[in-house]
């Protein structure tokens, strides 16, 4: 049975949302050792080196080393932050291809070498890639999990916290679906410092409209930042230790990741954005949201893109 003990990450990929989640996990203090694995292996020492130099002034110490694939055999968790990096103008679902056989070589490793903890994906297109790391590892469904639509939902919040002036922490609104172009917002059970969004809605007849911009902003977000700078990292690396945090501090906390529906929305056999309840042991259960008949339209829509996808690799028995 599984029972992890300690609190060892192992982070596969360090190129700029892992290096981003290596900086989080320490400055939060949030696990005891991390040892990262990468092919890079000169710029991975640098790395290491200079995350460590950092470690005294982190609220307690964690030791950061340059790891193995043997790492793995004693780590509570193995977060995947490997793979081609999307290109301006690049879809996440235009990854696939090349993702696949990078996820295939990786997951193969880590249960060469009998891990046996929590897989925690943030490669893209990552619903995709996480029900192909479920697959290809074997482990029980709700160790594998999806960074999802964490990112998104973070996204929205502090948009709708700057059209309001109030702190993100005090929205309250999921993003769910595909992690990509068909994810879609869930504002009938959003609310704004404990007002519901839809009592709103129902106040001004115009705010619908600003609403679907906010929210536009918040789905292309990603490719004006990777336009900008060429990558996003700082607000995924944070939304993985936030999930990281949830795991190892056996918080049952609910977040919006990629976890396996099982028959939830009346979906099965499909890895997608919702809220989940989030424990040492992975996801205690998936929470289904009470959608709109509109909603539920276009979250169905997110499955069917993401399934047509999915089967070309995994077809349906």
């Amino acid at each position: 049975m599984y029972n992890p003990t300690g609190n060892k990450v192992v982070l596969i990929g360090a190129g700029d949302v892992g290096v981003a989640y290596a900086y989080a996990l320490i400055n939060q203090s949030t696990c005891d050792h991390l040892a990262i694995i990468d092919i890079d292996e000169k710029k991975l020492e640098g790395n290491v080196m200079d995350l460590n130099h950092g470690v005294v002034w982190a609220p307690s110490r964690t030791k950061v080393t340059k790891g193995t694939y043997e790492d793995c055999k004693d780590a509570a968790m193995v977060v995947i932050c490997a793979g081609a990096a999307q290109k301006p103008g690049e879809t996440r679902l235009q990854l696939v291809d090349k993702n696949m056989k990078i996820m295939k070589s990786i997951v193969d490793q880590v249960m060469a070498n009998g891990f046996d903890g929590i897989f925690l994906v943030a490669s893209n297109p990552v619903d995709v890639l996480t029900y192909a790391v479920w697959k290809y590892s074997g482990l029980p469904h709700e160790r594998v999990i999806g960074s999802g639509t964490v990112l998104d939902s973070a996204r929205f919040r502090y948009m709708l916290g700057e059209l309001y002036d109030v702190a993100p922490t005090s929205i309250h609104a999921y993003i769910i679906g595909e992690h990509g172009d068909t994810e879609l917002p869930v504002l009938s059970s959003a609310t704004v410092a404990g007002v519901s969004m839809r009592k709103k809605l129902e106040k001004d007849p115009e705010l619908e409209g600003r609403l679907e911009r906010i929210f536009e902003e918040t789905r292309d977000a990603a490719y004006t930042i990777i336009d900008a700078k060429g990558s996003t990292s700082y607000g995924i690396g944070m939304g993985l230790a936030r999930i990281t945090r949830a795991i190892l501090h056996n918080q049952d906390v609910a977040l919006p990741v990629s976890t396996l529906l099982q028959g939830e929305y009346g979906e099965e056999d499909i890895y997608i954005g919702t809220p989940a309840i989030i424990c040492r042991k992975g996801i205690r259960r998936a929470v289904e949201l009470e959608l709109t008949e509109h909603e539920m339209d276009r979250f169905k829509h997110s499955v069917k893109t993401l399934r047509a996808v999915q089967e070309e690799f995994f077809p349906a028995k």
